[in-house]
């Protein structure tokens, strides 16, 4: 296939269909046959003629789905199997024989089949536990046509027609699960529509346990494995043996293995042999068939010979010895269960498939318990007293499942040898519990949050506080991140006094910047602390806690470190040692070397080879980071990334490059007993060359198979174990695509935004386990707290997909390069919950991108194509090749287009089964564009729609209806959704959890309606605009409902939020904050009310609509709500209520936005309506912007008008921040802004009490207020902003919700607003707080903090569209105090006393020097030397401040040389403040860059403390 250059030309599928060929992506597929129930995939044909299966149960239940098997019929024994991989092997395990199959998990086909030719060196199939299909028939509910794996030969459902198996998919398989669980095993058969009549002995319900299962499967003859040469002969009893097993035994353990039929007589022995061990392996059915097996065990019994059984072999042995057995109610099946090995305590995770058990109750003298069920306390093994006799109810030999208790056969081959019996003891370390000793710890935060370090770190650190608490120790906490839920206080004016004692809350937090030096200070004030908690808080965290370690600090008081040592840290962080590591247990690690020096870097890559990795080390998210192809690259590079501010060590790494391999991660928990598990494995989207961050993650794994699974399984926790890890970590892997190699790219030895993520994914509170683990706990005496009765020492079992997507906002930032690499750009995050990867795919999309229909390529490519010379084939294909935040839409796009699979995988190298379920989702879009009218969808087609994530909006829009009406249609049909629980078992325990979400695959819900639900909508993603203050305001309102008496449901999708701890709430749902699945839950829960007055704008915006359709929202009116977020409407009331605003206009075209602001003159602002963060909000100086602006403005409000207002220069902004009830002001804080308006308030520097404001304008401002209070009816949170000039005072904006500000004014003055605006509209008897801000004898500061570091290219201003990601607050007995430790807090660099002590540089280049003459005065007489750009330098001389210039600049292009300066390391301060009429010029000429935006990106770039606002920078002077 040609894929040239400029021009190119692509086959499509119609030429690969055989038709004429046509220009890359000029075809596209419109087959309604998409629509139909059949087996899907291929290239030739969407979709077979379905045929019809049905599964009957004994007991009446018919289940119908799809057939992909063979066509026969047949009967079984129903069981099912909650393994997530491993199918190939558990269809061929003999043990199977005669059961009907239900794998709980939803998504089986994947990766395919292997060739049943591939053979080992002992003639076995080496992907296979026998040589056939074992199972009477399999039940799934999605099945995948289109499997994608290097092995794979042929797909699952080909495989099992040849087998002469039946096979159905479309099953709610899930209740069919909890029904098996609740009931029992029961009998049922697989009938396919137009199969043959059965044979006589297949008629009905057969119970397969009645035939000698055994007989059917065991070998016929004597077989011997590995003949020759001195080794120890094992006979193996086969009665139904695994070919895993004979592995272990030959290849493994070098042993002669000879096997024999399960009837052969031992005591005869008429083939003569002779052995030194003998061996009974697994089987199906009743031990008590095997009486010929029972008859030769009983007689080895009498002899001394080791004996060593298997799963069916631990019953057989038993039964010989005289116990008894039973059988299970449903039995173990599956590859996570957890068995204590009663020796040791120590407890392994195993797979199983058995229906019986031993009854060690029964068990004669001399034998024991050897293993127990974690979790049933069923049998898991016995063994002899004295006797080399032993066996396991479990599989050590595994395939599928772990290894983790593969050392059996070691000790069993022991045996064998004759070597001395080894002792095996208790872990000295079970009696070390730290908790014992622990009074008081100290818990180190993350800080602001920003990109790579965000709100995850408040999700692990709140559940910390909540472990330790659990535990009676008393929490010191340091975090300056004011808006988090962690640092919550007791309310001093709560209501409800005992509800607070029971909640989180640290004992003492300290609102500092997270350094050093302040941990010292707090360790020193803070008497009696004797433990340290440093992998709670990110990276930050972590280096601190490398600090203070490195500098004795800790030591030197007695402080532990609790969890996993500090030296393990370093191990993991600093590359070299994490390298010496890996090679003494001989694991790979892509190749890479450190450098701290250009010439070290470059030497480094040459022996590699380009291109290559670039990595600062110890960093978060990639920070400091590239890829580069050349010398001149890598110098760029590495300077950037030595000289500047990325890292603390001035180290960085040389990698080699691995791009277009698959990347994998685990997330691992290991407790101080060395039980070790892994909790989530996950795997990108995206391949190799994507930060984890940027890419789309998918958990569980999709494209592995059992071998890949578990062998990264087994070396993560050989991994883990090596360096010392005790509480959480993570490792990720680069896999071959083509193979089964791997290279182990990093290890966290922390928790991380994966934790939070697999925390949410799977239901195992990882951070609350890892905080309990720190203080010596084992894994096994922690309870699931999911399930209730199970041990937190498990391996969770998915019954569905989760899909995780990056927030990107890159639209905020000019110039900003949207390119995705090694260094992390994304904002924020959701999680989608599906039992299809197509239906978690939509909703993740629906979810990153609130107002988008679903997954839609096709009109946005429209949009995309920017060169005219360009065909719109060449611009798709450079979407594909490079990876941007857009490019999941160019790769639907090309399948909308019908650009062939192959095309788009050898431009993007993203798995093949990922891109044939987007190719599905395109097939059924443009199935439905071919319908006349949505009345034409039946219900089957319907239904397959929906559950391929269609909203109703997207099959409105396909069928050129309205939603309403399509919603209509889906109803009259009866199609609704279903809840299902997460319950971290796949449904195998009865879960008491109240995490849910919905899908259309499945025929019952989980849960059924409570009464007094108040849903509370959550705030969605994080993004610029909407970050953690709206989950604490979220959180504040759960905990107020819950104490008031009403049931809280929370909606949200956030995983890195404490709402979605299903903890926090009664019920949570972790689903979309759409119009129509909130409906869907309102009308489920028939909830007694909404609030969507804490989560931000997305719940906002859904207020009216929900309204309007008959919801009941609580608090202010939605009619309201819309009179205030409208701006037309809301301008038009100020001038109602005679309340002053700046002169405004609502446009209705871009000539009469022009006249207005000709007559109000230049500037003005453009303002969208429903839009949060000033979203496409923007300052216009001429008429060519604003025509630009007010395009934008249509973008992303096109719904909504748009209002364009004179901007006011030098006007001082105040937040007013307030609760009312039905109109009234019951409680308010006035805040002030450092800068003046024109600066977003998410970017602004706020300050409380006020310090600056005259009295006379406080009193007007709360005067508007209560006016505008009165016009609304306002019942809940209202947030205001004023500007003031010359003590006259303007309404800006009104916002009926909580706002950023309110977690600021309620932990300043110690009172929780949202808390009481949420009894306000629960209708309670409200009373206000009695505040004082005179009483309030300290000032807080609020900071923003921004992330510019990670946006290559963005210019690091502020204005009126908000560009921080995050915010710190910090006290002091001033605003100075206070604003310096801000400033710190937000990461920015102050010059210190010491460089100015040193004579260090300030740089200084402002548009009105003159103004600043004071100020930069004062700088100089503190020590620092001063150096300006021309203009400033010349300026500031005039007025006697001694300054000087650029060392060889010109007047015209300085930023050069100024450049060369900050490289220096010279400079430790830059001061520039451009023109407010310049900051959108490079909006008319994008090439165009400026000194200005040089100096600033420049300062980033190096590292270099950097402030662009007048204000702040006189502010700061006065502080130092």
């Amino acid at each position: 296939m040609k894929t040239g250059g400029s021009g190119a030309m692509f086959n499509t599928g119609a030429a690969a269909r055989g038709g004429s060929p046509h220009k890359f992506g000029d075809q596209r597929y419109a087959s309604s046959s998409s629509l139909i129930d059949g087996v899907e995939g291929g290239p030739s044909k969407p979709c077979e003629a379905p045929v019809q299966a049905t599964l009957v149960l004994k007991d009446g239940q018919r289940l119908e789905g799809t057939s992909f098997g063979a066509k026969v019929n047949r009967p079984g024994e129903v069981v099912f199997n909650t393994g997530m991989v491993g199918y190939p092997e558990a269809l061929t395990d003999p043990s199977y024989r005669g059961q009907i199959l239900v794998l709980t998990f939803p998504l089986v086909g994947n990766y395919g089949v292997p060739s049943m030719d591939t053979k080992d060196r002992w003639d076995l199939p080496l992907y296979f536990e026998s040589d056939d299909v074992q199972i009477a028939g399999l039940v799934v509910s999605n099945y995948s046509a289109d499997p994608s794996h290097w092995a794979s030969q042929q797909s699952l459902g080909n495989w099992l027609a040849k087998a002469g198996v039946p096979a159905i998919f479309g099953v709610d398989t899930r209740a069919l699960t909890k029904g098996l669980r609740e009931r029992g095993s029961i009998l049922g058969r697989l009938e396919v529509e137009g199969a043959p009549p059965s044979p006589p002995q297949e008629v009905g319900f057969v119970d397969p346990n009645l035939r000698n299962l055994v007989a059917e499967v065991s070998t016929k003859s004597i077989r011997t494995y590995n003949q020759g040469g001195d080794k120890p002969t094992i006979v193996a009893i086969d009665c139904g043996m695994k070919h895993n097993i004979v592995r272990y035994f030959v290849e493994t353990h070098d042993v002669t293995l000879i096997v024999v039929p399960f009837d052969y007589d031992l005591e005869k022995n008429p083939a003569n042999l002779k052995w030194d061990g003998l061996f009974c392996s697994n089987g199906p059915g009743d031990p008590s068939q095997c009486r010929e097996t029972i008859k030769s065990l009983q007689w080895a019994i009498s002899r001394d010979v080791p004996i060593f059984g298997i799963c069916l072999g631990n019953q057989l042995l038993a039964l010989a010895a005289g116990a008894k057995t039973y059988k299970m109610k449903y039995g173990n099946r599956g590859m996570n269960q957890p068995c204590v090995d009663l020796r040791t305590t120590r407890c392994y995770i195993t797979s199983q498939n058995h229906g019986y058990a031993v009854d060690d109750q029964s068990l004669p003298e001399g034998w024991k318990a050897l293993f127990v069920n974690a979790n049933d306390r069923s049998n898991e093994g016995i063994i002899h007293v004295s006797k080399p006799f032993f066996s396991v109810q479990f599989h050590p030999e595994a395939a599928g499942g772990p290894f983790d208790t593969a050392f059996l056969f070691e000790a069993f081959v022991r045996h064998v040898r004759g070597a001395a019996p080894q002792l095996t003891l208790l872990d000295p370390a079970i009696y070390r519990n730290d908790r014992a000793s622990l009074k008081r710890v100290l818990l180190v935060g993350s800080g602001g949050l920003s990109i790579g370090q965000a709100g995850e770190f408040d999700y692990s650190g709140s559940q910390a506080i909540k472990a330790l608490k659990e535990e009676g120790i008393e929490v010191v906490l340091i975090n300056p991140n004011i808006a988090t839920v962690q640092t919550s206080r007791e309310d001093a004016s709560s209501v409800d006094v005992e509800r607070h004692k029971s909640e989180p809350i640290a004992d003492h937090v300290y609102l500092l910047p997270v350094t050093a030096d302040n941990v010292r200070h707090i360790l020193d004030k803070e008497k009696n602390i004797d433990g340290i908690i440093v992998s709670m808080g990110g990276q930050t965290a972590l280096n601190v806690g490398i600090e203070l370690w490195r500098n004795e600090d800790l030591q030197r008081r007695n402080i532990r470190v609790l969890g996993t040592k500090i030296d393990a840290i370093v191990a993991t962080e600093d590359r070299e040692i994490f390298s010496t590591k890996l090679r003494e247990i001989n694991e790979t690690l892509a190749l890479s070397y450190p450098a701290t020096t250009v010439e070290g870097a470059l030497e480094a890559a040459h022996k590699i080879g380009y291109p290559v990795l670039v990595r600062a080390a110890f960093t978060l998210g990639g920070l400091g980071s590239g890829f580069a192809e050349n010398d001149a690259e890598l110098r760029d590079l590495a300077v950037r990334a030595l000289e500047g501010g990325s890292s603390t060590t001035k180290q960085i790494l040389i990698d080699q490059d691995l791009r277009g391999w698959k990347e994998v991660e685990y997330e691992v928990v290991r407790d101080v007993r060395d039980n070790c598990i892994t909790v989530c494995n996950m795997e990108n989207f995206d391949p190799l060359g994507v930060h984890t961050g940027d890419s789309i993650v998918v958990a569980p794994s999709q494209t592995l198979s059992n071998r890949e699974y578990f062998k990264l399984r087994s070396t993560a926790l050989k991994v883990i174990r090596h360096i010392g890890i005790v509480g959480e970590c993570n490792i990720q892997y680069a896999l071959d695509p083509k193979t089964e190699r791997y290279c182990i790219i990093e290890v966290n030895a922390r928790l991380s935004r994966s934790s939070a993520l697999a925390s949410k994914a799977t239901g195992y509170p990882l951070a609350y386990v890892a905080a309990k683990l720190s203080l010596g706990q084992d894994l096994v005496s922690i309870r699931n707290s999911v399930t209730g009765t199970t041990t937190a020492c498990f391996e969770p079992s998915l019954d569905y997909c989760v899909v995780k997507m990056p927030r990107w906002d890159m639209r905020k930032f000019q110039r900003v390069d949207t390119r995705l690499g090694s260094g992390m750009k994304s904002v924020g995050e959701v999680m989608a919950i599906g039992r299809s990867f197509e239906e978690a795919l939509q909703k993740a999309v629906r979810m990153v991108r609130p107002g988008s229909r679903g997954l839609e390529g096709f009109e946005l490519q429209q949009a995309l194509i920017g060169d005219e010379r360009e065909t719109p084939g060449d611009d798709l294909a450079k979407r594909l090749r490079v990876p941007t935040d857009q490019r999941l839409f160019a790769v639907q796009a090309a399948f909308e287009r019908g650009v062939p699979l192959e095309t788009v995988h050898d431009l993007t190298r993203i798995d093949r089964w990922f891109l044939s379920k987007m190719r599905r989702i395109a097939r059924l879009r443009a199935a439905m564009e071919g319908m006349s009218d949505v009345g034409n969808l039946d219900l089957r087609a319907l239904r397959k729609v929906k559950q391929a994530g269609f909203s109703d909006d997207q099959v409105a829009h396909y069928t050129n209806c309205l939603p309403d009406r399509a919603r209509r249609h889906r109803l009259s049909l009866n199609l609704r959704p279903v809840v299902k629980q997460i319950d971290t078992l796949g449904a195998e325990f009865p879960a008491c959890t109240n995490y849910l979400y919905m899908t259309y695959h499945g025929d019952q819900s989980d849960v059924e309606p409570e009464d007094r639900g108040v849903m509370v909508l959550g705030c969605g993603a994080y993004c610029i605009g909407s970050s953690v203050e709206f989950d604490w305001s979220a959180v504040s309102c759960v905990r107020q409902c819950r104490a008031s008496g009403y049931r809280a449901v929370v909606v949200n999708y956030n995983p890195e939020t404490v709402s979605t701890d299903y903890d926090v709430s009664d019920r949570l749902y972790f689903e979309e904050l759409s119009l129509e699945r909130v409906l869907d839950i309102y009308e489920q829960e028939q909830a007694w009310g909404l609030v969507v007055s804490v989560g931000g704008q997305i719940p906002q915006n859904l207020a009216k609509p929900l309204h309007d359709r008959g919801a009941r929202v609580l608090g202010t009116s939605p009619d309201d709500i819309d009179r205030a977020e409208d701006r037309h409407k809301f301008s038009s009331l100020l001038d109602d209520l005679g309340v002053d605003q700046p002169p405004w206009r609502e446009l209705q075209s871009v000539k009469d936005a022009q006249a207005f602001a000709a007559e109000v003159q230049y500037p003005v602002l453009v303002r969208p309506s429903f839009v949060l963060s000033g979203a496409a909000m923007k300052v216009a100086t001429s008429d060519s912007e604003l025509a630009a602006f007010l395009g934008d403005a249509a973008d992303v409000s096109p719904d909504h008008p748009v209002v364009v207002s004179k901007f006011i220069r030098n006007a001082k902004e105040i937040e007013f921040d307030a609760v009312c009830r039905d109109g009234t002001i019951m409680n308010y804080a006035i805040s002030e802004h450092v800068e003046n308006a024109g600066v977003h308030s998410g970017d602004a520097t706020l300050v409380l009490p006020a310090q600056k404001l005259y009295v006379q304008t406080q009193k007007q401002v709360k005067r508007a207020a209560a006016k505008i209070a009165e016009a609304l009816n306002i019942s809940g949170p209202v947030n205001i902003q004023f500007m003031a000039r010359d003590n006259d005072v303007k309404v800006i904006e009104c916002n009926l919700r909580a706002s950023r500000s309110f977690p600021f004014i309620s932990k300043t003055m110690n009172c929780n607003f949202i808390s009481l605006a949420t009894r306000v509209m629960l209708g309670q008897n409200a009373r206000p707080f009695q505040i004082t801000t005179m009483d309030i004898d300290y000032v807080c500061v609020k900071a923003a903090m921004f992330s510019f570091s990670r946006l290559r290219g963005a210019d690091p201003i502020t204005g009126v569209e908000m560009a921080s990601t995050g915010e710190v607050a910090c006290m002091g007995a001033d605003v100075y105090e206070a604003y310096l430790y801000a400033l710190e807090g937000s990461c920015v660099k102050i010059p210190t006393k010491k460089q100015a002590d040193e004579g260090k540089t300030v740089f200084l280049s402002m548009h009105s020097p003159g103004n600043f003459a004071e100020e930069a005065a004062k700088l100089a007489s503190l020590g620092f030397t001063l150096v300006g750009s021309p203009g400033t330098a010349k300026a500031l001389r005039l007025r006697g401040v001694p300054i000087e210039d650029i060392p060889s600049s010109t007047a015209s292009d300085w930023a050069p040389a100024a450049i060369e300066l900050l490289k220096s390391g010279d400079v430790v301060f830059c001061i520039n403040v451009p023109s407010s009429d310049k900051l959108n010029q490079m909006a008319d000429d994008p090439s165009a860059e400026t000194n200005g935006y040089r100096l600033r990106t420049g300062a980033i770039a190096f590292g270099v403390g950097l402030c662009t606002n007048e204000k702040c920078a006189a502010l700061l002077l006065e502080s130092l």
